[in-house]
């Protein structure tokens, strides 16, 4: 018997973990997940939580419930991966062997990376939502909360879903104009990026519904500090922006365990150097990687690792038959971006096409728009935490193409 073995039972290893149990041959290979938790969370909705849209019991299930029959569940810390044994140690120094090994273990937001983030106003002044413990803590702050400068802050330019934090901005300018207190809120969205967003036309359409909504972008922020005492962000080229209430998107790294094997990239981010078109580790034969936990230049997102799931099984299929990696992965993104209101945006894009206008997915028809804000591409938002937990995770088809199509962008029109 041969072993299947993934690290990290989030929405990339729970993927790739159900789409290989049904492709291999069960008398031939087992499949093992280890995961630190027994709970999965449905991390799209922790958006939602501290608006009171979700309570924070909706997003969990037993990460049991998710796994198909067959596949044995682990909960256990690694402490490091032995590439060159083929084999994991656990913390409590249990060894796991494998055949193949694949990497899910994502990534997460490190406060304690900016100094002064993590440390009097942590959870008081300061927030998080990109966990459930931060998103439910901002939800009792904002439930009660009159009023002020609001400070939305992106520590860093790589961390988990990208638009998140632009949603958050859009959101928080309905959720206080439905309060009845827009007027004593003044938002501010603080990035070290030259504006709301990296390319042009998506950076076009996210800055002017900024300025449409009130919303002020200070661009090229790079944060040295957060000084507690006087609740004001300082840059590294000594620029000052003062809050009463901070929103914050911390540094984001990989798993420490990637650290500690020596299988990290050059940053020291614990991201592992990843064939873009192929997903196999750079270092490593028999070793895969999926999701957050890659260094790809794509977003870590959910989509982005749903599309990653149908290229890494075929490839894993293909080395274990001894054959040429043939799938290749384009970078396909796609994202909903919550503008407040009721509506939401959409945008499709891959590592050479940038979001651009049009209808998704198919041509006049959509039902989608791409870069415009429509109370559909809303719905369909709303709609995808069904389809996460009966089709996504359990490797179903959906009827979106694994490479990014061009049918329905427009490459000459401006976002609507």
């Amino acid at each position: 018997m041969q072993t299947l073995l993934i690290l990290g039972g989030g929405t990339a290893g729970t993927m790739a973990a159900n789409k290989l149990r049904r492709e291999l041959d069960p008398d031939a290979w087992s499949v093992t997940v280890i995961d630190k938790s027994e709970t999965h969370l449905y991390q799209p909705g922790l958006l939602f939580v501290p608006f009171g849209v979700y309570e924070p019991e909706r997003l969990t299930r037993p990460g049991r419930d998710v796994l198909d029959g067959g596949i044995e569940l682990i909960v256990a810390e690694v402490a490091e991966v032995e590439p060159n044994k083929d084999r994991v140690l656990l913390a409590d120094g249990r060894p796991v062997a494998y055949d193949v090994l694949i990497v899910a273990t994502g990534t997460a937001p490190r406060p304690a990376e900016t100094p002064g983030l993590d440390g009097p106003l942590w959870y008081r002044d300061a927030f998080d939502f990109y966990t459930l413990e931060g998103a439910t803590a901002l939800r009792d702050r904002l439930a009660t909360w009159d009023g002020g400068r609001l400070v939305v802050f992106l520590a860093e330019s790589v961390f988990k879903c990208p638009v998140a934090p632009l949603e958050f901005a859009f959101l928080a300018d309905s959720f206080f104009e439905a309060r009845g207190i827009r007027d004593r809120v003044e938002i501010t969205y603080v990035t070290p990026l030259s504006g709301a967003f990296t390319k042009p036309k998506a950076g076009a359409f996210l800055g002017g519904l900024m300025d449409e909504k009130g919303i002020a972008v200070v661009p090229d922020f790079y944060a040295e500090r957060v000084d507690a005492e006087r609740k004001t962000l300082v840059a590294y080229d000594e620029r000052e922006v003062p809050f009463d209430l901070l929103v914050a998107v911390p540094v984001n790294m990989g798993a420490d365990l990637v650290g500690a094997s020596g299988m990290g990239d050059a940053d020291d981010l614990n991201y592992v150097p990843t064939d873009r078109h192929t997903l196999r580790s750079r270092d490593h034969d028999n070793v895969f990687v999926i999701g957050d936990a890659t260094n790809l230049p794509t977003s870590k997102a959910g989509s982005v690792a749903h599309f990653e799931a149908e290229i890494l099984t075929e490839n894993v299929l293909h080395w274990i038959a001894g054959e040429p990696l043939a799938a290749e992965f384009d970078g396909h993104a796609n994202c909903f971006i919550e503008t407040g209101h009721g509506k939401a945006a959409l945008i499709d894009f891959n590592y050479d096409t940038e979001p651009l206008p049009g209808d998704f997915p198919l041509p006049v028809l959509g039902p989608m728009r791409l870069l415009k804000e429509t109370r559909t591409n809303h719905l369909g938002k709303l709609a995808f935490e069904w389809i996460y937990w009966h089709r996504l995770l359990s490797g179903k088809p959906l009827p979106v193409s694994t490479e990014m199509s061009m049918l329905g962008k427009r490459l000459d029109a401006a976002p609507a």
